[in-house]
Parts: C-alpha cells; sequence; structure tokens
C-alpha cells in the first residue's frame, strides 16, 4: 500500500504526510465527538475518550501567554503610534491602545472559533459547561465585549458614580450633624462610614479576591467573565493513568486567610472609632475653630487649598494647572539661557520643554510628564534616582 507511489521507499516517503494529516484529522473527529458525547468508531472497536477539564497551572499559563502576547502586540502598535502622531497623542491614550490591542488579538483567535497561541501553547480548548460542545459564536462575542469594554466602562463611569455619591453622602451628613446635638444616630454614623470608605466599598477588588479564592479551590473560571457566559477549558491532550494533575487550593486557603484577616482588622479599627468618636469629634471641632480663627479673611489660602485642587499633580504639590503652559520653550525667545537643541526638548514626550520643572537629581522634564511618571513610580526617568512629587521645582526665567 505504501510503496504504489515511486516504489517501496519512495512510495513511503510520498504517502507519509497524508498519513500524518490522516492521524491529525482523526484527534480533531475524536475531540467533536467526544464533544458530542457519542462514541468513537474505530474500524470494529467502539470506544470513548475522556478528556477531562484543565487544571488551574494549565489555565494560568494559557492566560499569562496571552496576557505577555497581548502586551507585546501593545508595545508595538505604540511604538508606531510613537512614531506617527507623537508621543504626547500615544501616552495619551495609552489605555485605548491597550483595549483595541485585546480586542483584535481575541477577535482574530477566538471569535473566529481558532484557538488563542496560549491555548495551543497549554493543549487547552473551551467548552461550553452545560453542553460540553465547542462554545458558540454568541458565547464566544459576549466574552470578548465583557473582557475588553467592561474594564474600559468602569473605568469611565466609577470616578464618577463616586463623586455624585460622596457629594449626596456629605450633604446629608453636614445636614444630619446640624440636626444632633448630643448624640449621633445610628443611620448618621453608618453614613459617615459610607462615607469614608466609599472607594474601598464601590471598588470590585474583592470580588476579583473572592473569584480568584473559587478558581483556586474548583480550577475554573479564571474571569468572571468565563463565569458569566460558562466558558470552561479542557484538556485536548490524553492522560495517562499514572499522570498526576495538582492544582492550587493551597494558593485559595491562603487567599481566604488573607480575607478574613483583612475584614477582622477593618471590624476592629471600625468599632475603635466607634468608641472614641465623640472624644474624636470635638477634638477636630476645636482644631477647626483654631484654624478658622488663624485664616479668617485669607483668600489665598482658600483658593490654593489642597481640598479645592483637583485630585492628581495639583493637589500632591498644591499647584493649580493652567489650560496653558506658562513657559513654552518652542519660542526661541522663552528662556534663552538654555541652549538650543537637546537640551531644550523633554526626554519623556521628546517635544520643547512645556513649564520645564527639575528634579532633586538635576534633570529637566515638562512639568505634566514628570508628574505623571512620578506618579507611576517615584523615582527619575533617567537616573533612576527617588524622587518625590514635592521636590519637583518649576523652572521660571
Amino acid at each position: 500500500m505504501l510503496g504504489a507511489c515511486y516504489g517501496d521507499w519512495s512510495g513511503r516517503w510520498c504517502n507519509l504526510p497524508r498519513f500524518v494529516l490522516a492521524l491529525h484529522l482523526t484527534s480533531i473527529k475524536a475531540i467533536q465527538l467526544t464533544m458530542d458525547n457519542k462514541p468513537i468508531q474505530q474500524g470494529t472497536t467502539s470506544r470513548s475518550y475522556d478528556y477531562p477539564f484543565a487544571t488551574s497551572p494549565d489555565i494560568l499559563r494559557t492566560h499569562e501567554k496571552d496576557a505577555y502576547l497581548t502586551s507585546t502586540l501593545s508595545v508595538q502598535a505604540s511604538s508606531i503610534l510613537r512614531s506617527l502622531l507623537g508621543a504626547r497623542f500615544t501616552h495619551r491614550y495609552t489605555d485605548t491602545i491597550n483595549h483595541l490591542t485585546e480586542l483584535l488579538y481575541l477577535g482574530l483567535t477566538t471569535l473566529l472559533g481558532n484557538r488563542t497561541l496560549g491555548e495551543e501553547y497549554c493543549d487547552v480548548i473551551q467548552v461550553e459547561d452545560d453542553t460540553l460542545r465547542l462554545a458558540s459564536l454568541s458565547r464566544r462575542a459576549g466574552y470578548i465585549a465583557s473582557v475588553v469594554f467592561a474594564p474600559w466602562l468602569l473605568a469611565k463611569t466609577l470616578p464618577a458614580l463616586r463623586r455624585r455619591l460622596r457629594t449626596k453622602l456629605e450633604r446629608v451628613v453636614a445636614r444630619g450633624k446640624q440636626k444632633a446635638q448630643a448624640s449621633q444616630s445610628r443611620a448618621l454614623r453608618f453614613q459617615e462610614y459610607v462615607l469614608k470608605h466609599l472607594d474601598s466599598l464601590t471598588s470590585p477588588s474583592p470580588i476579583y479576591a473572592l473569584s480568584l479564592a473559587t478558581f483556586y479551590f474548583t480550577s475554573s473560571y479564571y474571569r468572571l467573565s468565563k463565569r458569566l457566559f460558562g466558558l470552561r477549558y479542557v484538556f485536548t491532550r490524553r492522560i495517562q493513568p499514572d499522570e498526576q494533575r495538582v492544582g492550587y487550593e493551597v494558593l485559595g486557603v491562603l487567599l481566604v486567610l488573607q480575607m478574613i484577616a483583612q475584614s477582622i482588622l477593618h471590624v476592629r479599627q471600625t468599632l475603635l472609632e466607634n468608641s472614641s468618636g465623640q472624644i474624636a469629634t470635638a477634638d477636630s471641632a476645636a482644631i477647626a475653630n483654631k484654624e478658622a480663627e488663624i485664616f479668617t479673611g485669607s483668600t489665598v489660602e482658600e483658593r490654593f487649598t489642597p481640598h479645592h485642587l483637583p485630585k492628581g499633580p495639583p493637589q500632591t504639590t498644591q499647584t493649580p494647572v493652567l489650560d496653558h503652559p506658562r513657559y513654552d520653550l518652542s519660542t526661541p525667545s522663552t528662556m534663552s539661557w538654555i541652549p538650543a537643541g537637546q537640551q531644550r526638548k523633554c526626554t519623556l514626550c521628546l517635544e520643547p520643554l512645556r513649564d520645564p520643572s527639575v528634579t532633586t537629581c538635576g534633570h529637566v522634564f515638562c512639568w505634566t510628564c514628570i508628574q505623571d511618571w512620578v506618579r507611576e513610580k517615584a523615582e527619575c526617568p533617567l537616573c533612576r534616582q527617588a524622587v518625590l512629587p514635592q521636590k519637583i521645582l518649576p523652572l521660571r526665567s
């Protein structure tokens, strides 16, 4: 049979690719038939292969591989946009570039019914948890939409929601304090508690931590999107009888203990604050009265107090941010004592300096560029010396 093409050995080499292709098609057919809960026919013998669900190490390796590839594509896309549209544009739309890169990666793999490179690397495939069939198009599209657009939507809507809630709670608490004279009611104390811990109460981090702990115990649904759309991984390689597959249950126990310890400490701190609430309220009222006497009629302090400045570099450095730069070195007459050339350009945005500011190590950058950098990493971009936002000084001519 194998020697019918060009002789004995030449026929074997000629038909070898067909033989390999037949084996590959047979394995794919075996997976599909197993998903449909049908036995696999091989000649006169009927056998059914059992493909187990993937364990937590396989799923974690899959996501880490996909995250590495997505970040690589994002870096390459950022470099292309930086060369075409400039560094300021790329820095401004970094999050958008990351989301679009992830959407492109998942759209070319998962949406089309193909496996991602991470899934191929770990020999896993997505199936529906209720039917054990390959994931349908609607579930794949919903999963991609929730993975890409849900974090972006939360980042856009959550700060605005917090501001509205904080403004409303401050108004209600202030009105309640004016009415309550001797002792505070439980409702008022609860409102003060919510106002103080509004950021942590509206943060999705506890939900993510609980979902991650559940994943460590059950080895299913690493992401909330997969739990929402019912997508699980199965291991496509046959498992030998003596092969052991371990999980990460120990990490789940440690994560649960960490959440319990944090909850106990939080409850303890809250009880201590409530027990000493009256004394703290009296002390704060006295201090507020003294400060009011000191700064009465001082419009400069009232205007530039950090409470009245927006969050970020303005509030940290107690310096308001103008709509346009005060000193723009693209004009040669501005700070002419700085030599022309690269010394008048910022090494972060590669453009002429705008409101040049110097760090404690002596390097000069744009005010907004160095403040954004230090807020993410408190060190100089050039010499890696530690830099605090309060220590950055703007240059004046």
